[in-house]
């Protein structure tokens, strides 16, 4: 049995997105939602789903191993990073190589890195004037939106597209797409 620790910073619907899609899986299951935002959406529905959360601050999340201990005792195997807005430290990065993916609201490798996130990566998008956005999911390193992607989807932007269109249009691909994504690979890692 896999068990998914996603980590979020805000509204969760991804994380709940996840959850769902795993709810009767056989082999594979959420088990943990980590969050470091105290007012974040995400732990109201990790509530409302009966899923355990965790809430750590940045000094606990850099300076100590404590997040990697409790992802320890809930057994956790693989990890997701969704809406998450902190660079992972070291020690998660070597507890759990290779098992850490990320989603980003952009095509990689362009409009990633720190401080790209949400309508700033929309609004970048828009200004730059592309023909098409869209989503990248990719393996997570020491660096801002660099790992390896492993799966990228796409629409071409309408000439009347807002950051709030794009965002709508992101987020259906998003939930479409993230879940089944996780899930195939997993399957290569049983």
């Amino acid at each position: 049995m896999h068990h998914i620790a996603i980590f979020a910073s805000g509204s969760g619907s991804n994380a709940q997105q996840i959850t769902e899609y795993f709810r009767t899986h056989p082999d594979i299951r959420v088990r943990l939602i980590l969050c470091n935002n105290p007012e974040a959406y995400v732990l109201k529905r990790a509530d409302n789903m009966g899923i355990p959360s965790y809430l750590f601050n940045r000094e606990e999340f850099y300076t100590s191993e404590t997040v990697l201990k409790v992802l320890q005792d809930y057994e956790i195997s693989f990890l997701v990073l969704a809406g998450f807005l902190w660079l992972v430290p070291d020690y998660l990065l070597k507890g759990y190589p290779g098992r850490i993916i990320n989603i980003h609201p952009a095509l990689l490798p362009k409009f990633g890195g720190k401080g790209m996130y949400g309508e700033k990566v929309h609004q970048a998008v828009i200004r730059s004037g592309e023909k098409r956005t869209g989503i990248s999911i990719h393996y997570v390193n020491e660096r801002y939106d660099e790992g390896d992607i492993i799966f990228q989807a796409s629409f071409k932007i309408m000439p009347d597209d807002t950051p709030e269109s794009i965002a709508e249009k992101v987020h259906a691909l998003e939930y479409r797409h993230f879940p089944g994504v996780i899930e195939e690979v997993l399957k290569k890692k049983i």
